[in-house]
């Protein structure tokens, strides 16, 4: 994998996981439902759970109506619930496998995401496509999650990219907002959880899917050499 090559460096693209590359809505429903009957509370509507997907899961406990103090418990019932069903219940967001085969073929690619790295591998590995991304930072690898830049840039640095020639592919604005604090570029896409009048309050470059993101980035870059 050669990469273009664009004043001298090669491009770089981020991906989001969860509506970007990855639809696994049935497993983090359930996974919050299970979590809830464990502890013996009520789950509130499916659609707030689904709002708040890319957000950190101690943060979406909170939003839920469950105490700051107790969100460990219920963090770790649903992580109990979520490892067993995870692999049966995710599926590959249309034509994102093709995206990643693509933009392999001209980019070095990263994964940004606040799912752990440990499931995000898992979770790649099982799709057979692990071996395209050279990083993958996921919730326990930083302090501060999107929409701050630090998982970023963490990944831009442990891949020596340079920042003027990196994207950022996601569905929602944590995606778009991080991107933009890292002040690198930013597709939104359409595939996902985010809506568009939201995403375009960060971006003007708002595609249907992963894919059209990966060819338009393909596209513009070219016309850059």
């Amino acid at each position: 994998m050669l990469g273009y090559q664009i004043k001298g460096e090669s491009l770089t693209i981020l991906f989001d996981m969860d509506g970007t590359i990855i639809d696994s809505t049935e497993a983090i429903t359930e996974s919050f439902t299970a979590a809830f009957k464990t502890l013996g509370k009520e789950v509130g509507e499916v659609s707030k759970i689904l709002s708040l997907i890319g957000y950190p899961l101690d943060e979406m406990f909170v939003e839920l109506g469950i105490k700051k103090e107790d969100t460990d418990k219920f963090v770790n019932a649903y992580k109990a619930h979520y490892r067993t069903i995870v692999k049966d219940k995710t599926k590959l967001i249309k034509g994102a496998k093709e995206a990643v085969t693509e933009a392999y073929e001209f980019a070095r690619l990263g994964i940004v995401t606040t799912k752990t790295s440990l499931y995000t591998k898992e979770i790649l590995e099982y799709f057979g496509m692990l071996k395209q991304f050279e990083v993958i930072v996921g919730r326990e690898d930083v302090t501060r999650t999107k929409p701050h830049p630090e998982p970023i840039l963490k990944a831009l640095e442990a891949m020596n990219s340079d920042m003027q020639n990196a994207w950022m592919i996601g569905d929602t604005i944590l995606d778009m907002g991080a991107a933009k604090a890292a002040d690198i570029k930013c597709a939104g896409v359409l595939c996902g959880y985010g809506k568009k009048e939201d995403l375009a309050q960060y971006t003007n470059v708002i595609l249907r899917d992963t894919l059209e993101a990966v060819r338009y980035i393909k596209n513009v870059s070219k016309d850059k050499e």
